[in-house]
């Protein structure tokens, strides 16, 4: 399940490819816009700034925006970041320790293409292609 984290980042990524292309974007805009909170919203522009999506410059006129083209984000790349793991099992969580059982475990073909169907989805998907709806 995809958490607020994921969704709003979304929400905010989309809002900054509609409003935050010429100038910085600030928060309270953004926040007002998609009727999230001021501080939660702060909480996720960090941890978006931290890992490239967005960049912030702060002042008289500042603010957030893109760091790319709405086209050159995928959305499997944002949620990755706000998310963590999108593996539907913990065994094929890139930070988990090899399962002992993978060898003989039965459902682990069943949750590997699970997690080749989403990953292709949500990688397949461009931030671009949420803006055009």
């Amino acid at each position: 399940m995809i958490s607020t984290k994921g969704r709003y980042a979304l929400r905010i990524m989309i809002d900054l490819a509609e409003h935050g292309r010429q100038e910085p974007a600030p928060l309270k805009d953004i926040a007002q816009r998609q009727e999230i909170s001021k501080k939660y919203l702060e909480i996720l522009v960090k941890t978006m700034v931290g890992g490239g999506l967005i960049v912030g410059t702060g002042g008289k006129g500042g603010g957030f925006r893109l760091t790319r083209e709405p086209e050159d984000y995928s959305v499997g790349e944002i949620l990755d970041l706000m998310e963590g793991s999108l593996a539907p099992v913990a065994c094929l969580s890139k930070e988990s320790e090899p399962c002992p059982r993978a060898a003989v475990c039965r459902t682990l073909p069943l949750w590997e293409e699970y997690d080749r169907l989403t990953h292709d989805f949500y990688y397949g998907k461009r931030l671009s292609d949420l803006i055009a709806r």
